[in-house]
């Protein structure tokens, strides 16, 4: 007979016995319950009995088949319990991911490449061959531990698997597929603050001198004291949106513009000035960009960022350019209202507390200075300054100088007494 085997993680399949397949194929079933999977066994069984007698499959048995997944039918037909169906022809999971990022005419380059980046993944786990309706929620699991296996941070593995998760989605769509087996796999941006790192402004000056050039420094300057997504923002930024009159620019942000966040207008800081300045008044004529020299996207920025901060005698930190904005962010928020502060930096509040504003050295030492501190050491210094004035006005009775004086008189007349406690009369 059938039997219901466990696996790892709460996966359940079904074997058969020997007697029933030589081979003793195994049917797996994924993530079910007990009670789920024995009702499997029960129309398993069903079909052996049918194929080895000859006789018809039971109704209920017929009314299963018909509306079970693709990928179970599958396996059913490789165990020879049921004849193949006649299906419409299911693409791989590789051919699937080409045709969908090669159709997507809409998206920007940086979302291609990370498409790209996903598509390598799922065919190095799943290989060229691997139809797209075969893959389980068994499968998508063991993808997301190949993917931290190979070292990736838990925010790099949830962005991946979103892709891949996205890809699905479309074959859903399409009509190709009818289940997504990525469903209930966690994706998506997570926050981790072991990488946020607050960059002080005496490190980031020492930056700044170690800097080859004015445009390096005004790369650095504009994602700590301007706030700007770097290079993305930054790299947009022209000499038409600065307004010197006005002390504020225009910000161009590819990030938002889906959500219908194209620009904002950000203030010219007082730390962002000079160097705004400077760069203007050395910037040819007719340059339209205020980042020229290094805008060729060959080029690795985070890698001559690294060693501009070690020339400054520095470790560079977790995320280069996002620790520099979320640094800026935490100090706009110490000082003005939380909307206005999302408006200039181009986030949203809940983002803004899931992945920028951080808890610094600082705000311990300032909470410590309040004035409720202020009145307990107050009042401890006066009830330490009135015991000793009440020490000093207390006088310490000599007793022996008393008796010695003649005032003893009183004394002398009490009658001797011992330890012992007096009677009652």
């Amino acid at each position: 007979m059938a039997s219901v085997v466990m696996e790892n993680e709460g996966r359940r399949l079904i074997q058969l016995s020997e007697g029933e397949h030589p081979d003793r194929p195994k049917i797996r079933l994924g993530k079910v319950t007990k009670r789920e999977a024995e009702s499997v066994r029960v129309h398993i069984e069903n079909l052996l009995r049918a194929k080895m007698t000859g006789s018809p499959i039971p109704p209920a048995t017929a009314a299963w088949l018909s509306n079970i997944p693709e990928v179970l039918r599958l396996r059913l037909e490789r165990s020879e319990l049921v004849e193949p169906s006649e299906r419409r022809t299911c693409p791989t999971l590789a051919e699937w991911v080409k045709r969908y990022i090669e159709g997507r005419s809409d998206i920007k380059p940086n979302t291609r490449r990370n498409m790209g980046q996903a598509q390598s993944g799922v065919i190095e786990f799943f290989g060229k061959n691997k139809r797209l309706d075969e893959i389980t929620a068994g499968d998508a699991q063991d993808f997301r531990i190949f993917l931290k296996s190979k070292g990736l941070a838990e925010g790099t593995i949830r962005r991946r698997c979103k892709r891949v998760k996205q890809f699905f989605t479309a074959a859903i769509r399409k009509e190709i597929i009818s289940k997504n087996p990525f469903a209930d796999l966690k994706c998506g941006n997570s926050s981790n603050p072991e990488r946020l790192y607050f960059v002080e402004r005496e490190d980031m000056q020492l930056v700044l001198d170690a800097c080859p050039d004015d445009e390096w420094r005004l790369i650095f300057a504009l994602a700590r004291y301007g706030g700007l997504r770097t290079p993305s923002e930054a790299f947009l930024l022209t000499w038409a949106n600065v307004n010197f009159d006005q002390m504020r620019f225009t910000v161009r942000s590819p990030k938002t513009e889906h959500q219908g966040k194209a620009f904002r207008v950000v203030p010219i800081y007082p730390e962002l000035y000079p160097l705004l300045l400077k760069a203007f008044e050395n910037a040819e004529e007719g340059e339209v960009y205020v980042i020229n020299r290094y805008r060729n996207p060959a080029q690795n920025l985070r890698t001559q960022a690294h060693r501009i901060i070690r020339r400054a005698g520095l470790e560079p930190w977790p995320k280069t350019f996002q620790n520099l904005r979320s640094t800026r962010e935490t100090e706009l928020a110490e000082e003005y209202p939380v909307q206005v502060v999302c408006q200039w930096i181009g986030n949203s509040p809940q983002v803004a507390v899931k992945h920028y504003l951080q808890v610094t050295e600082k705000h311990f030492q300032k909470a410590v200075q309040n004035p409720v501190q202020t009145m307990h050491e107050k009042h401890c210094q006066e009830v330490s300054e009135n015991r000793g004035k009440v020490k000093e006005k207390t006088q310490v009775i000599d007793w022996q100088s008393f008796a010695n004086s003649g005032n003893d008189k009183y004394l002398q007349s009490l009658p001797p007494r011992g330890v012992e406690p007096l009677s009652p009369d």
